[in-house]
């Protein structure tokens, strides 16, 4: 075989190998869906469902508002109607959009209308955000599920999706940064900073209060 054969099927094959590459990504991207929730302080939502099977990345963000792009002070002041958010992409074929659905409810307090916790303020509300007629039943099935557990009114509503705008950098997997930040307690990790806060919100601590076992992300925080 001379020298040029030779390149033509090296050529070939890598030609190959990449195709193979793309049709396995585009694959997974039409395998990957798509959940919004608010659920109060975004970082403990963030870090809740990072740990879930099926949940390849969780995004912090903002949405059900009016404004364009927001940013973290925009919405923490009031005014544009955003939600503190996540978009959860996950593998149905591993983790149901119903079972996400039921982790979510479990671990915020569904029926509190002004905010999470010690986070107070509009853009601390639940909700579920929905963008089709099959979406908003699974959510509107959730809810009743949960509330019939419960023995409670829950008021999280189910909302038509909006724009979904990604949080500021600093954000985004805040719960498990390294960066230094200044807090009450003195100069601590951004984990450090994330696990004092959660405990002095008491997130997990009324979580528990209202779900006791169920309640699905408690242990371990």
């Amino acid at each position: 075989m001379s020298r040029l054969d030779t390149w033509k099927h090296i050529t070939l094959a890598a030609f190959i190998g990449l195709g193979a590459l793309v049709r396995g990504q585009e694959v997974a991207a039409q395998t990957q869906e798509s959940l919004i929730v608010a659920g109060g302080c975004f970082w403990c939502v963030e870090s809740d469902f990072e740990s879930v099977k099926g949940v390849s990345e969780v995004i912090s963000g903002y949405t059900g508002g009016t404004t364009a792009n927001p940013t973290y002070k925009q919405v923490g002041r009031g005014g544009t109607g955003h939600y503190e958010a996540v978009e959860i992409l996950f593998d149905p074929a591993i983790v149901s959009r119903q079972s996400l659905l039921d982790l979510f409810l479990r671990s915020v307090d569904p029926t509190d209308a002004g905010g999470q916790f010690c986070d107070r303020g509009e853009s601390y509300r639940t909700a579920i955000f929905v963008s089709d007629t099959g979406e908003k039943s699974l959510a509107e099935r959730a809810v009743a599920k949960a509330e019939a557990q419960l023995g409670q009114d829950i008021v999280t509503p189910v909302l038509d999706a909006k724009p979904f705008y990604r949080a500021e950098e600093y954000h985004q997997d805040y719960y498990k940064g390294e960066g230094l930040v200044l807090t009450r307690f003195g100069p601590l990790s951004q984990s450090k900073a994330y696990k004092r806060y959660r405990a002095a919100c008491g997130r997990d601590a009324r979580v528990a209060q209202l779900w006791g076992s169920d309640a699905p992300f408690v242990a371990g925080h």
